[in-house]
């Protein structure tokens, strides 16, 4: 089976202004740096229902943002967070992708799936939009598949540079879902400390500033991919973060692309073992064009391998 790749020129519609990190170059990025990989699958993301939003989001919270984008022109939300015209419809798309790439994994359509969309989510707290992040898809598409008879539990794995505050407060109290992130401290948005356990369920893997491949690498295998294993998925969704990397302005734990092959090929092992190997990746940080593409393109060979 292949690898699918979820998109939509969608996500190229929301627009947080020109000297914002977070642009449509991103995705363009990442496209041209996949687009020669051999036995890929392309097929577009649908938009996200409204019942697999509110899994996650309540409804007033989801009314509040949508109301708020603009016809022409761009609203603040926060200081880092905006809408343009068109940025609902991406941010649906994106939660959408990724429920789309679980349905097609289930199906046995696919074995793995990488969703390169746009805006990134998993900042999103259930009521609050921020981080650049408006929906939280990785929630979502955790949330849909334990709709599933054929799921009980979900692992998300978390290698942004920035913690995924808006992960784990969804999912904090819930022991169906393991949350395991590693990050930069200190860094936005401040969360992440090793004693924010959850209920058992929540891993932080703290790194500081210029911990390096090896601190990283180290990390992982003496503390998060044990935890996946004994945690004994039915899916691994990745939260893929690519701002880690030594290129990026917004980070400093200097990684370098190996890096990004070797976890995701460490997690699509243990997927092997414990979730007839069903992975699905989405797209969350990274700023740097150049290490986008080739940082998610050893990410996506990993995964098709």
């Amino acid at each position: 089976m292949s690898t699918i790749i979820i998109q939509h020129d969608d996500c190229l519609r929301h627009d947080p202004g020109p000297k914002h990190p977070e642009s449509t170059r991103r995705v363009e990025a990442v496209l041209s740096g996949l687009e020669d990989l051999k036995g890929l699958q392309k097929l577009p993301a649908p938009l996200a229902t409204t019942q697999q939003i509110l899994r996650v989001h309540p409804a007033e919270f989801w009314a509040g943002i949508t109301s708020q984008e603009p016809s022409k022109g761009i609203s603040a939300i926060d200081a880092d967070t905006f809408l343009s015209n068109g940025s609902i419809d991406a941010a649906l798309r994106a939660s959408g992708g990724l429920c789309y790439a679980i349905d097609q994994l289930l199906a046995g359509k696919a074995l793995k799936a990488f969703c390169a969309v746009r805006p990134p989510g998993h900042h999103s707290e259930p009521e609050t939009a921020m981080g650049f992040c408006l929906l939280n898809h990785v929630a979502i598409g955790a949330r849909h598949a334990l709709e599933n008879p054929m799921i009980n539990r979900v692992a998300i794995v978390d290698f942004d540079v920035h913690h995924g505050n808006g992960t784990q407060a969804v999912f904090e109290h819930d022991p169906d879902v393991l949350f395991v992130s590693s990050h930069q401290m200190p860094l936005y948005p401040g969360t992440g400390q090793a004693d924010e356990t959850g209920c058992g369920n929540i891993l932080n893997l703290p790194l500081a500033p210029g911990d390096g491949s090896k601190a990283f690498r180290n990390t992982w295998r003496k503390y998060g991919l044990p935890a996946v294993h004994s945690f004994e998925p039915d899916l691994i969704l990745i939260s893929a973060g690519f701002d880690a990397h030594q290129r990026d302005p917004l980070g400093q734990i200097e990684l370098q692309d190996a890096d990004y092959h070797w976890i995701t090929d460490q997690i699509c092992d243990l997927a092997i073992d414990s979730c007839q190997g069903r992975v699905a990746s989405i797209l969350e940080g990274g700023y740097d064009l150049q290490a986008l593409a080739t940082a998610s393109r050893a990410h996506v060979q990993a995964l098709s391998c």
